[in-house]
C-alpha cells in the first residue's frame, strides 16, 4: 500500500504546482510547501475512509522547491535530501525515525542508521491518523553555483556514505552521471543482501552545471 499512498502524495503535489505555478502574486514558498503535504496527509486520509484495505496505507516524501532566487526544501520520514556545494556536504535532512532519535540523545553513532533493527520505525509519516501533521521545512537557501541536490529513499541511502557521494559527485558532469555511479556503489554494497527498492532524483543547479535534472527509479 505504500505504493499507492506514494502515487497519491505525488499526483496531489503536483496539482499544487499547478497552482503555485499559475499565481500571479508573488508565492510563499514555505506556505506552498506546507500546503503539498497537508492536502497529500487529507487526501491519503480520505482514500483511507473510502477503502478498507488501504487502511495502513502511508508513505514518506521530500520536495525540493525554486522559488526565484531561493531554494527551499520540506519532508517527512526517512527520504532525504542532502545539500553539496562546490562538491562538499553541506547538510542532510534528519530522519523522523527511532534510530535518528536515537542519535540525537547520544545512545547511538549516525552512522549506526544505516543497519539498526529499529531503522524502518518511522515516527512521521503521511496517512497516520494525527492531531497536527508535522513535517520539516528548511531555511530559505539562495541560488548559487555548482549546487547539487540528492533526494533519496532509505533504499538508496542505506547502501551508501556520504563519502561515497561526494566522491561520485567529484566525478560527474550530469545528474545523470551521478546517479549512475552512485548505483554502482549502491548494487555493489548491497549485492546478496537484502536490498530494499530504491528510488532518487539530483538536481545540479548554478552556470557550471546548466540546472539539470535527472531522476532515477
Amino acid at each position: 500500500m505504500g505504493e499507492a499512498a506514494s502515487r497519491m502524495a505525488v499526483e496531489t503535489s503536483l496539482a499544487q504546482f499547478g497552482s503555485f505555478c499559475s499565481s500571479s502574486a508573488s508565492p510563499d514558498s514555505q506556505v506552498f510547501l506546507s500546503q503539498c503535504f497537508l492536502k497529500s496527509q487529507e487526501a491519503i486520509l480520505q482514500y483511507q475512509k473510502q477503502e478498507r484495505r488501504a487502511k495502513g496505507m502511508k508513505t514518506t516524501m521530500t520536495i525540493l522547491l525554486r522559488n526565484g532566487s531561493t531554494l527551499q526544501w520540506c519532508h517527512i520520514g526517512d527520504t532525504r535530501l542532502y545539500y553539496f556545494h562546490h562538491t562538499k556536504l553541506v547538510c542532510r535532512t534528519l530522519d523522523h525515525s527511532i534510530p535518528q532519535m536515537l542519535v540525537r540523545t547520544g545512545e547511538i553513532k549516525e552512522e549506526q542508521i544505516r543497519f539498526h533493527e529499529d531503522r524502518n520505525r518511522l515516527l512521521r509519516v503521511l496517512g497516520a491518523e494525527v492531531e497536527q501533521l508535522k513535517f520539516d521545512i528548511s531555511e530559505p537557501v539562495r541560488l548559487e553555483d555548482r549546487q547539487a541536490f540528492l533526494l533519496c529513499t532509505d533504499g538508496f541511502w542505506e547502501w551508501i556514505d556520504e563519502k561515497e557521494m561526494t566522491a561520485c559527485l567529484k566525478e560527474s558532469r550530469s545528474p545523470d552521471d551521478w546517479l549512475k555511479r552512485m548505483e554502482k556503489v549502491i548494487l555493489a554494497s548491497g549485492s546478496g543482501k537484502d536490498m530494499d527498492n530504491y528510488s532518487a532524483a539530483a538536481v545540479f543547479q548554478g552556470e557550471a552545471w546548466k540546472g539539470r535534472f535527472m531522476g532515477l527509479f
